[in-house]
């Protein structure tokens, strides 16, 4: 990749992001194509993140990612947030517009499509959604539109409650889940929480609850050992490096405006994934 005062910068905002996996994908698409783009990761102090913002205009950078803590704190920094991002509460994207800044969030329609590619049809589905932070709304605020019920469990009644009522503003069935011991009565069951992603996580749920055909997401990527247990149950299973990819597709269109290659993304996570 050769880097000129014409390449046009991307990247993404974290703290940490020494373990973001984005650069490679993005990297490789725009090489692939011959797009004059480079992205970059960016060690953002949440107490910098201001001045961070202020340099997406100053620096002419097209545009960047936002991951975590920054999700939902940059939003009143933006000078505008789609209507989508508004719902979800949190920005992953910002595209920088020459005049304005303009959030998105890229992360429930990269859910929506992982399942697409997988197999997966959600319309009439009985789903449970177990978690009720930004990563559960961005991806309940699409799935409450096809599901037939969906249901969100959670540690936080406080933060289950808020969901639930903001997801039933889009006039769909949707409620909070209490107790999750019969988990086996719901078609697609999502584990939108960290855990499983330390070695010693206990998991969200007993996978002995599960039974075949069941399909078993978790949006952490790779192989977890919850999504280890589901396979051995004969679940379908299916995890989040496939949200992580459509995500970046998007996100990649939005500040290029054309297509990337998309196995060539796909190829340079694995690749990256140790």
């Amino acid at each position: 990749m050769k880097i000129s005062g014409r390449t046009n910068i991307t990247g993404i905002f974290g703290y940490p992001v020494e373990h973001t996996l984005s650069p490679s994908m993005h990297n490789a698409a725009f090489e692939s194509i011959g797009l004059d783009y480079c992205y970059v990761p960016f060690l953002v102090h949440p107490d910098n993140l201001a001045d961070a913002v202020r340099s997406v205009k100053a620096l002419t950078m097209t545009g960047v990612n936002v991951t975590v803590p920054h999700k939902e704190k940059v939003m009143p920094l933006l000078d505008e947030i789609n209507e989508e991002a508004s719902f979800i509460g949190a920005v992953n994207t910002i595209v920088n517009s020459g005049e304005k800044l303009v959030g998105y969030n890229t992360d429930g329609r990269g859910f929506m499509q992982s399942l697409s590619e997988n197999g997966v049809e959600v319309k009439d589905k009985d789903v449970v959604i177990i978690g009720a932070g930004g990563a559960a709304r961005a991806i309940g605020y699409y799935l409450c539109r096809d599901a037939g019920r969906l249901s969100v469990h959670g540690r936080s009644r406080e933060k289950v409650g808020k969901l639930v009522e903001d997801l039933k503003r889009l006039e769909k069935s949707v409620s909070a889940l209490d107790d999750i011991s019969d988990i086996e009565r719901f078609q697609i069951v999502i584990n939108a929480t960290p855990l499983g992603l330390k070695e010693n996580d206990a998991l969200p749920f007993n996978p002995e609850l599960l039974k075949e055909e069941q399909v078993v997401c978790d949006l952490i990527y790779g192989t977890t050992p919850l999504l280890v247990e589901a396979a051995k149950k004969g679940c379908v299973t299916v995890d989040g490096l496939g949200m992580l990819l459509w995500q970046g597709v998007l996100a990649f269109e939005l500040w290029t405006g054309k297509r990337p290659p998309v196995e060539v993304m796909r190829n340079a996570l694995r690749g990256s994934i140790k």
